[in-house]
Order: C-alpha cells, then structure tokens, then sequence
C-alpha cells in the first residue's frame, strides 16, 4: 500500500494529538498524493524547494512558514512579484509542503531543542527539559570559550554576545526560535541559577539591556544570540533522523540553508 502524505502528516501529530489552534496545515500539495521522498528544512526558501525537487522528495516539512508571515497572511502579498514567482515555483516543482512548527514545539521533550542539544553535543550536559528551556550544567568554561563551541558545532560564522566574553560559566539555559524576550528570558536566570543564556532571538530593548545593566551593576550575566534559524535548524535535521527510522527505505532528506545575514 502506497504511503500517502496525509499518512506522514498523521504519523507527525500523533504524538501531540489534534491542535484546536495551530498554524501546522498542508499548505500545497494533494493529501492523498503517494511520498516518493521527504524533505525537512527550517525554511521553505526558493533555493530550498529547487533542492528538495532536484533530490527527489515530493514533500517538503518546513518549519516555519512560506509567505514571510508566522499567520501565514497570503492576502497582504497576494499580488507581490516575489510571492507570485514562489508560487509559480512551487507549482512548477509539484512539491508539497507542510508546515511542521506548533506540534514539533509540543514533542516532549521539544523536537528543535532535542535536536539542538544534539547537535552541541550536550546531552550528557543536560540537567533539565522544561516545556520552552532546557538547562544545561558543563564544566566551567568562559563566555568566549563557549561561543567558540557553539559557532564550531552549529557551523556558523559568527555568535553575539552581551556580557563579559571571560566570565566563567557552568550553568546555561537554552531557549530555541523567538523565545528570547524578556518575559521568558529574564526570570530564567534566577528561577535556574543560570549565568549564561543561549537563544534564538528575541527583542533586542528585552533581555540584552536587562543584561547590560546587570552587567553595569557587577552582576554575573551574559547571553549569547544564536539567531532564530541557527537555533532551530538543528532540531529539523534531527526530524529527518526520526523519519528515517519511521519509514525505512524512504528516501529523507535535510536541507540546509546558507546563514540569512550577511556581516560586513
């Protein structure tokens, strides 16, 4: 019996169960179409849906969504020359997408922090899951050291930092994706003890000026800023892994893309 991409979608929500509300949906693609392959990514960029065509995948799982807008709001751009020609891409490649971001968040643990942690090589670290964090516990190191850490595992040019770079940490909380604001970042550092975050991103007025004046204060406080993609890349790399091992002898695909900032 043929797999149908209503099976993967099926197999991807069962482990959270239906969401009353979720921005998750097939966004293009006959539900009822047999898979000849899988492709995950963070984004559904342009250069990744030629990509995920070129390998053979019919189905693309993206994260976060196609037309630039978390509510996925088409009518705003419904006649954008850039909107216009993706559709006609994704037209063209008859690939499906799926956007896979609310349930994979529900996953317990998290499915972007899993693969995150993963990817560090931190999970002989980890201390704890909370729903949104993770707390991990390394041995004393300094902020430079682990941001080297971090740009070497995670392949990325370049990490920001509020805080003194040689202070010496051991006690780091994580918060992937747009989880860095300061009503989830800021009573972390004392609910955990922490001396270090690591996030995505997050307003940039929120926790780093926290931080600066805890730092002004004498204060033993710091952050590092990954950026939204680099800190929730990870985690689709490790859904391809679990597709692999869910449909054997599918071909599944991970496909990156290139940093989106350039620094010049």
């Amino acid at each position: 019996m043929p797999l149908r991409i209503e099976d993967v979608i099926q197999e991807l929500i069962n482990p959270v169960g239906q969401l009353e509300t979720t921005v998750d949906v097939l966004e293009f693609g006959d539900p009822s179409a047999e898979v000849r392959g899988i492709a995950t990514a963070f984004v559904a960029s342009s250069d990744v849906i030629r990509q995920a065509a070129k390998a053979g995948a019919n189905l693309l799982i993206s994260h976060e969504g196609i037309f630039f807008s978390h509510h996925n709001n088409r009518e705003a751009i419904k006649n954008d020359p850039v909107a216009t020609e993706k559709r006609k891409l994704i037209e063209e490649t008859g690939m499906a997408i799926f956007r896979f971001h609310d349930y994979w968040h529900r996953y317990q643990p998290d499915g972007i922090m899993t693969g995150l942690i993963e990817q560090l090589d931190w999970q002989k670290h980890l201390a704890e899951y909370h729903p949104a964090s993770a707390i991990i516990q390394i041995p004393e190191a300094s902020v430079r050291e682990i941001a080297g850490h971090l740009k070497s595992k995670l392949g990325v040019p370049y990490v920001r930092v509020v805080g003194d770079l040689s202070m010496i940490c051991s006690r780091i909380g994580m918060l992937a994706g747009y989880r860095g604001g300061g009503l989830m970042a800021i009573p972390l550092f004392e609910q955990e003890n922490l001396d270090l975050i690591i996030l995505g991103e997050g307003p940039e007025w929120e926790t780093p000026e926290y931080v600066r004046d805890a730092v002004q204060q004498g204060k033993r406080k710091a952050i590092i800023v990954l950026g939204h993609a680099q800190s929730e890349e990870p985690g689709m790399n490790y859904l391809a892994g679990v597709l692999r091992a869910r449909f054997p002898g599918l071909p599944v695909y991970f496909v990156a893309e290139k940093p989106l900032f350039q620094i010049i």
